[in-house]
């Protein structure tokens, strides 16, 4: 009798390998007023399912993200509270600031970092107000969930190079469109006034690759 042998794996480059964050777990104590919280920012509901003594698993995505968060009962040993740390980028942080603060989050002031590079523990090191240039990466805020996880607002308006594949450049929402689209009308303006202040006639195609190299950080067309 032969015995066929199974197709060797092949050799997977670490760029071709895909490993995307689906889920984070977050422990709280009170499901319903996790839910009630979270659905309340705006977060979409894609799961709420009861399995057998106790067990529950509730499923949230905030606006515009490819990753959700699940919490429940009986599905992590953590304690109540003691996620930290957990980031929401945004494009504008002070109008995210304001629409969670307007549904009811507790929110900290904008900040900065005293040294430039966050994350501290706790409180450290923060300095009230954006980043006084508005750096990509430099401006925060945070709130809490009823429990105490703790979550961060971080301001990114263009990445640094190399952390977006420009293939897979996306706009998850239509602020953040707008936003890049503003900023993109903002540097084709000076581009014109470079050429002679003639109109351009392919200005939808300096938008996309201005848009484009912005979002993945390699080099803007000026």
């Amino acid at each position: 009798m032969a015995i066929q042998e199974g197709a060797k794996p092949t050799t997977v480059s670490q760029r071709d390998l895909e490993m995307k964050l689906e889920v984070v777990v977050i422990p709280v104590s009170d499901v319903d007023r996790a839910k009630a919280f979270y659905t309340g920012l705006g977060w979409r509901l894609d799961a709420d399912v009861s399995g057998k003594d106790g067990f529950r698993v509730v499923q949230v995505t905030p606006p515009g993200s490819p990753s959700s968060i699940i919490f429940g009962s009986k599905i992590t040993s953590a304690q109540p509270g003691s996620a930290q740390g957990l980031h929401l980028i945004v494009s504008d942080i002070e109008v995210a600031h304001a629409a969670l603060a307007s549904r009811g989050a507790e929110m900290s002031g904008v900040f900065h970092d005293a040294g430039g590079v966050f994350h501290h523990r706790g409180t450290e090191g923060r300095l009230p107000g954006p980043h006084p240039s508005r750096a990509s990466y430099g401006s925060f805020a945070s709130f809490s969930d009823p429990d105490g996880n703790g979550w961060v607002f971080q301001e990114v308006t263009t990445r640094l190079p190399g952390r977006i594949d420009a293939k897979e450049a996306t706009y998850t929402s239509s602020s953040d469109l707008a936003g890049a689209l503003r900023r993109a009308a903002a540097a084709h303006g000076e581009h014109e006034k470079q050429t002679g202040g003639n109109h351009d006639e392919s200005w939808p195609d300096w938008y996309s690759e201005y848009m484009i190299a912005e979002q993945s950080g390699s080099a803007r067309p000026t």
